[in-house]
């Protein structure tokens, strides 16, 4: 590097991660070092929103994580994709732009998180956006360095999902984002003139050349650096070879819900038995760091389609359509491969008397079976339903003092027996949207399905053996109030107990927001930034 000392040090280049060093470096005096363990953003698999089937389920810019066998889904290990490249997981997702419920951030505040109501994050979500459809408006952003756009070219069959979702009694919703999340819709994206737009894309690619900029792949952070009790700096390991860069101001950790409390714990903020047990000194006991993971538990139905249903799928005529849709794509930037396979949804309540929607849906134009890990001859479609607020809680731990292992992962899905309960009332759902004569046309015969679908007992065990991770885990370094046992940084960011140094990314979430968790981690950024700005407070 040709400095060695930076006002700040940003570790972790995901959602908030890119936010934060791209905002804080727009003043010129300030001077910004964003480290991050994967590539440059260069591959067009990320760049081609269809190529999101190519990164998921393999190790292409992706961790790749296992968790532990988990009880509640018979023993089986869960499959945790995360982004580790420029853009973190928003240059490998779905791109689906969902922020969540009023509800979710206004229970925040209630936790004594000040700052954090809706009406106070709103402003965030707005600066970040610029949307081509919404706004500027109360609700959406325009000029926003985040693309938000309605799907190029979807499938004719979203129409009769939607169809059939309104004969079920969830109605259409234009704007699941506005005043009212209930509904149905299409699902809008993260993409810009037929390509994906991730947070790199958004935030740095066009200030890389600041000069008070500096962004560094390929480094493993392994410790944050500490002077009687404050954040000085933060050693990496680059090309087998550890260094060590300092901040004058503050260490800003974005690692993510898996790989903040992982570097907090191998710098010995944490657990102190954890700490003890891998020989690491214990700088600050924390007991919170790596506790409160929540993640969307997910589940998933599907059917063949019936002959020249416009899905994807694995055939003759599904490759020859995917060699012209390349054609189209690098020609015109549409067609298939502006698909990111997940095209339209809905949000609804599993009872009447619901206030909030505790159900997600998400219809996917393909068979997609165990992450798209395994492949099936022939076309389809695909429903997943995900339980919104999980009752559910899970823990992040460390395997070793090697910063380049993979943490313990134990999200304990249905722990909780009320998330099963909500779960079999979701799948009741998805099973009656799917068979409504709206989708008639298109059905052929199912496929990913209990062996008696109507049968309870039968439901669940399919639930057990099939469901997993919509990969939305958050809460690992809560926020709260000193008074919380479990809180790690306070409604600042800032770590409790040590100076200098803040969490910004979705593990500071202290409960999961009713959504997708892209575009809330974008927030979170933001707002961060902002508030170092206004003073460091």
């Amino acid at each position: 590097m040709s400095q060695q000392t930076f006002d700040y040090v940003v570790v972790g280049a995901g959602a908030a991660g890119c936010v934060i060093a791209s905002r804080l470096s727009e003043d010129a005096k300030t001077s910004v070092c964003l480290l991050e363990a994967g590539p440059p953003d260069h591959s067009v698999l990320i760049r081609a929103p269809a190529g999101v089937v190519a990164m998921v389920p393999t190790r292409l810019n992706n961790y790749a994580y296992e968790t532990v066998p988990q009880h509640g889904l018979g023993g089986r290990r869960g499959y945790q994709p995360r982004g580790k490249v420029l853009g973190g997981s928003s240059s490998i997702n779905a791109m689906l732009y969902v922020r969540g419920h009023r509800w979710d951030y206004d229970h925040w505040a209630e936790l004594g998180n000040a700052g954090w109501s809706y009406d106070e994050v709103l402003p965030f979500f707005r600066r970040s956006e610029n949307n081509e459809r919404f706004g500027p408006d109360g609700f959406h952003g325009r000029g926003g360095p985040l693309n938000v756009a309605d799907l190029r070219s979807p499938s004719p069959i979203n129409q009769a999902f939607l169809l059939a979702a309104a004969n079920q009694g969830i109605s259409r919703n234009e704007d699941y984002n506005g005043a009212e999340q209930f509904g149905s819709f299409h699902y809008q994206v993260t993409q810009k003139n037929g390509e994906r737009c991730s947070v790199a894309s958004a935030y740095l690619t066009p200030h890389r050349s600041r000069p008070n900029l500096h962004v560094e792949t390929g480094t493993v952070a392994s410790r944050i650096c500490f002077d009687e009790g404050r954040a000085v700096g933060v050693e990496f390991l680059k090309g087998g070879q550890l260094r060590a860069i300092r901040a004058r101001r503050e260490v800003i950790v974005c690692g993510g819900t898996f790989g903040s409390p992982q570097l907090l714990m191998l710098s010995g903020i944490g657990p102190a038995h954890a700490l003890q047990r891998h020989g690491i000194p214990v700088l600050h006991d924390l007991p919170g760091v790596g506790q409160n993971l929540q993640d969307h538990i997910d589940y998933v139905q599907a059917w063949l389609a019936r002959s020249n249903t416009p899905t994807f799928g694995v055939s003759l005529r599904g490759i020859g359509r995917i060699a012209k849709a390349l054609f189209e794509w690098r020609r015109h930037r549409t067609g298939l491969i502006t698909s990111p396979f997940a095209e339209s949804g809905a949000f609804a309540r599993s009872r009447s008397d619901v206030a909030v929607p505790d159900l997600q849906l998400i219809f996917a134009v393909a068979i997609v079976d165990d992450h798209a890990r395994k492949m099936h001859l022939g076309h389809g479609f695909s429903c997943h339903v995900s339980v919104l607020r999980p009752k559910s809680r899970g823990s992040v731990t460390l395997a070793s003092r090697d910063p380049r292992s993979a943490p313990v992962i134990d999200p304990a899905f249905f722990s909780h027996p009320d998330d099963m309960a909500l779960m079999l009332k979701g799948a009741h759902l998805m099973q009656s949207i799917l068979g409504d004569h709206a989708l008639a046309p298109y059905r052929g015969r199912r496929m990913l399905y209990p062996v008696r679908p109507s049968d309870e007992a039968h439901l669940e065990a399919d639930i057990r053996q099939r469901s997993d991770s919509q990969y939305h885990p958050v809460g690992t370094c809560k926020m709260g109030p000193v008074h919380d046992t479990g809180a790690v940084v306070d409604a600042k960011l800032r770590v409790h107990g040590v100076s200098g140094l803040r969490v910004a990314d979705a593990s500071i979430m202290p409960t999961l927001v009713g959504g997708n968790t892209s575009a809330p981690a974008v927030m979170i950024g933001e707002k961060a930034a902002a508030m170092i700005r206004t003073g460091g407070a």
